[in-house]
C-alpha cells in the first residue's frame, strides 16, 4: 500500500514507519527538507506534493506536544491549530479525490473525555467534562470525520500515555524518579490510562487491517492504574524510593492550567479493540515497564 503518515518523525510515527517500510511505501510529511528518500520511504514537505488518488491509507499523528510548555494563550492556540489545520486540509483533499484513500486513522486523545472519576469509560461514553483537553479533541475529531464517506473509513485513536524508552511521558518522568525524587501527584487517586509503544504500533496496524473498525477507538491498555500505583511501579522499576509527593497546589503553581492533565485522569477501557480480538502484548503496567530499558 501507499501510506501517508503525518507526524511520522515523532515517537509513534517513527516506530510505525520501522514496522511498515518493508511492507508498504511510506510517505512522511515533514517540515525538514534534509530527509533522504529510499525505495519504500519518501519525504514530502507539503500535502500538495502527493496525489491523493494514489494514496491507500493515511495515519494522521501530527500535533504540537500538549505537555511541553505552560499553557499560555499563545501555546494553547499552537496546540490546537497544529492539529486542526492539517486535519482539515487532509479531509478536504480526501473528499476531492476521485479514488480517495480507503482509510484515515486520525489521532485524538483520551483527553476527549475530560477529567473523570473512577468509572470505566468505553468509546460510547458521553458524559465528558468540558475543558481545554476536550475542546482540542472534539474539534480535531470532527474535522477528521469530514473525510468519512462510503469510500473512506475514518478511525479516531483516543490515545493515552504512551510508554517508551526514548520519548513521550517517561522521558519527563524518569530523571526525578532515578534520583529518588519521584512521588505521587495530588491525591494520587486519579487514573492513568497508558499503553506500551509496541502495542500502540501494533494496534494501528490492526486498525488498518480490520475494515469493520471505525469511529472512536480507545488506544490504551486494558488496565488503567491510579497515579499512586503508577508511581509505585515506576519507582520499583528504577529501584529507587518515591517519597516526595507533589501537592495539588504545587502542581498548579508550577504548571498553571496544564496541571489539569496531571491532577485529573480517566479510567479508559479499549472495548472496541478487545471486541475485535486485538491481543495486547503488555496488558499489565509492571510487564510494560519491565520490557523498557530505563
Amino acid at each position: 500500500m501507499n501510506i501517508l503518515i503525518t507526524g511520522g518523525t515523532g515517537l509513534i510515527g517513527s516506530a510505525l514507519t520501522q514496522l511498515w517500510q518493508t511492507e508498504h511505501t511510506i510517505w512522511i510529511l515533514s517540515r525538514a527538507e534534509r530527509q533522504i528518500d529510499s525505495e519504500n520511504l519518501k519525504y514530502i514537505t507539503s500535502l500538495q506534493q502527493l496525489d491523493f488518488n494514489n494514496v491507500d491509507a493515511i495515519v494522521n499523528l501530527a500535533g504540537e506536544p500538549i505537555a511541553n510548555k505552560r499553557w499560555t494563550e499563545r501555546q494553547k492556540n499552537r496546540i490546537c491549530q497544529s492539529r486542526w489545520q492539517l486535519t482539515e486540509e487532509l479531509s478536504q483533499l480526501i473528499r476531492l479525490a476521485e479514488t480517495p484513500p480507503h482509510t484515515l486513522i486520525s489521532g485524538s486523545a483520551i483527553g476527549f473525555y475530560g477529567r473523570q472519576d473512577s468509572q470505566e469509560i468505553t468509546e460510547e461514553y458521553q458524559a465528558f467534562f468540558p475543558e481545554f483537553s476536550h475542546d482540542i479533541c472534539a474539534r480535531w475529531e470532527n474535522l477528521a470525520m469530514q473525510a468519512s464517506s462510503p469510500r473512506t473509513r475514518v478511525c479516531l485513536l483516543r490515545t493515552g500515555i504512551v510508554l517508551a524508552e526514548k520519548g513521550g511521558a517517561l522521558k519527563k518522568m524518569l530523571p526525578p524518579f532515578k534520583l529518588g525524587l519521584g512521588g505521587v501527584i495530588g491525591s494520587g487517586e486519579q487514573y492513568m490510562s497508558w499503553m506500551h509503544l509496541d502495542d500502540m504500533v501494533a494496534l494501528i496496524d490492526f486498525v488498518l487491517k480490520h475494515q469493520t473498525l471505525q469511529g472512536a477507538v480507545n488506544a490504551v491498555a486494558p488496565k488503567a492504574v491510579t497515579n499512586k500505583v503508577f508511581t509505585q511501579e515506576l519507582a520499583k522499576r528504577v529501584q529507587r524510593p518515591a517519597l516526595l509527593p507533589m501537592p495539588a497546589v504545587m502542581a498548579k503553581l508550577l504548571f498553571g492550567e496544564m496541571s489539569e492533565i496531571l491532577l485529573y485522569g480517566q479510567r479508559v477501557v479499549p472495548k472496541k479493540l478487545q471486541d475485535a480480538g486485538f491481543q495486547f502484548r503488555y496488558p499489565q503496567l509492571g510487564s510494560a515497564l519491565a520490557a523498557l530499558s530505563l
